[in-house]
């Protein structure tokens, strides 16, 4: 036996007796002789040494042509592809001016049909042509383009992946797996996953699920919870992607000025509800935790509203919470509404998603062993939560924003010590509620198990460290000195 090649001879007595389990063994050549089963073991997993005499030349790859954005999102693809070529087209221009600003302004100098999910596919439509305008080469993919043999995913991939990052989405991230097979893993690092709710911690690490009776359709993949990338920042444990607010075409509403008494339109007000289950009668916003459209979710978030982010973060007199029952208070609402100009924060602008995708693009690194370093730690801001409350409600309320990447600073003996909390013990659990503090024993728990590191969770008996930081008016996903 070939020391080189510990585990060689096993491999080829498994394939003896299983090499017709999935049909990916065949596309490769095995045919349940050993020469076959010795050729596939050397060339494509490795495990055996090379065979003498045989051909060793690499496996074809096929030339893979990069397209504009236009050219790849072709008109004669389905309706959902079709819905995020018109967005990309009609907001074009408003692209290519947000791009040249941002170069002028110095901060990219470094790199340059019915119903449906139409938020998703504009988050698509909108991630696609940012990382277009920044530069970025930008393939639309299926299968066929990973490498993926036929069959069950029991074989690796025909050819190393050529994608430094890859964006999809909880199905097409269960695709890839079945895809993929032993590949999967090793590249599970360059994942960007789409995902509009949110997927915090608790839910994220498989085994911890389960146990702790956090499991749902959506979750256990194990990633870093930043891999998460989400419609609006409500939870910091993921990457806030947004998408891009479109603006009323000004051409439009001059050639109505010019034509005053033609196709006249009258206030207009938008009711954004989808489907009629999304609808379900709520007489207190503390029901809105128990409210059915967030069962099976990944998320233990509870809502004061129907859009805390802009009740929170923009407020009056741009955003208005009423209860719709007072008909006093919805019409001095709608009054007030009428007399305020439209406002978009910076976040939702194409300069602020250009902004903050350059940003993730450059610092967020996952496949790294070493520990974050993005934000830096001058951007820390340590607070001791009251009994009870998660980080999230705790940077909050001081007008801050709890940092997941910044938790490793603070789960130490020493954290404990600069906050004056004296310890009778300490110990290490995998518990994303730590690093805590239990006043009743002076009990100091750190956390064993990084990946649960969790801005969300609370305990009524626990104090938690939080690590928080300011944000950049209007760009809740960056701090100031982030760039």
């Amino acid at each position: 036996m070939d020391p080189a090649y510990p585990v060689c001879a096993e491999k080829v007595e498994f394939l003896r007796a299983r090499w017709q389990s999935d049909p990916c063994y065949a596309f490769y050549g095995v045919d349940g002789t050993t020469c076959s089963i010795l050729t596939y073991l050397s060339q494509i997993e490795g495990f055996c040494p090379p065979r003498l005499g045989g051909n060793h030349s690499a496996l074809p790859i096929p030339i893979s042509c990069h397209f504009s954005l236009y050219e790849m999102t072709s008109s004669n693809s389905g309706p959902a592809v079709r819905f995020m070529r018109s967005r990309v087209e009609r907001m074009s221009e408003q692209w290519i001016q947000a791009g040249l600003r941002m170069r002028q302004s110095q901060r990219f100098q470094a790199m340059v049909e019915r119903g449906g999910p139409l938020g998703e596919l504009v988050q698509w439509a909108d991630l696609s042509a940012c990382l277009t305008i920044l530069g970025h080469n930008l393939t639309l993919s299926t299968s066929h383009l990973i490498g993926a043999a036929p069959g069950r995913g029991s074989c690796p991939i025909q050819r190393p992946l050529t994608f430094d990052l890859i964006y999809t989405d909880y199905h097409g991230l269960a695709h890839l797996q079945g895809a993929m097979g032993l590949a999967f893993l090793h590249y599970q690092c360059r994942f960007r996953i789409l995902d509009s709710f949110g997927t915090e911690p608790a839910f994220n690490l498989g085994t911890y699920a389960r146990s702790h009776g956090y499991k749902t359709l959506w979750g256990s993949w194990g990633l870093q919870p930043l891999q998460y990338m989400t419609m609006f920042p409500h939870t910091p444990d993921n990457s806030f992607l947004g998408f891009v607010s479109e603006e009323a075409v000004r051409q439009e509403v001059r050639e109505e000025e010019l034509e005053p008494n033609f196709n006249r339109k009258e206030n207009i007000a938008v009711v954004y509800g989808k489907q009629d289950y999304m609808w379900q009668v709520m007489t207190r916003t503390d029901d809105m935790s128990a409210f059915d459209f967030y069962k099976g979710k990944p998320t233990t978030r509870q809502i004061s509203s129907q859009h805390p982010y802009v009740e929170d973060f923009i407020g009056k007199p741009y955003v208005w919470t009423v209860d719709t029952s007072n008909l006093t208070d919805v019409r001095e609402a709608v009054r007030a509404i009428l007399r305020t100009e439209p406002f978009t924060p910076r976040e939702f602008t194409c300069e602020g998603m250009l902004e903050r995708v350059h940003a993730y693009i450059t610092h967020q690194n996952f496949c790294s062993k070493s520990l974050p370093t993005w934000p830096p730690e001058g951007a820390l801001r340590v607070h001791l939560g009251p009994l009870g409350q998660s980080c999230v409600s705790v940077c909050r309320r001081s007008s801050m924003v709890c940092e997941p990447a910044l938790f490793h600073y603070l789960n130490s003996p020493a954290a404990f010590t600069r906050l004056g909390l004296g310890c009778s013990n300490m110990g290490q659990e995998v518990n994303h509620l730590f690093p805590a503090y239990n006043p009743w024993g002076r009990h100091c728990g750190l956390q064993q198990e990084p990946l649960l590191f969790s801005c969300a969770g609370s305990d009524p008996s626990r104090h938690r460290l939080c690590p928080c930081r300011a944000h950049l008016p209007g760009q809740v996903a960056l701090c100031p000195h982030c760039l």
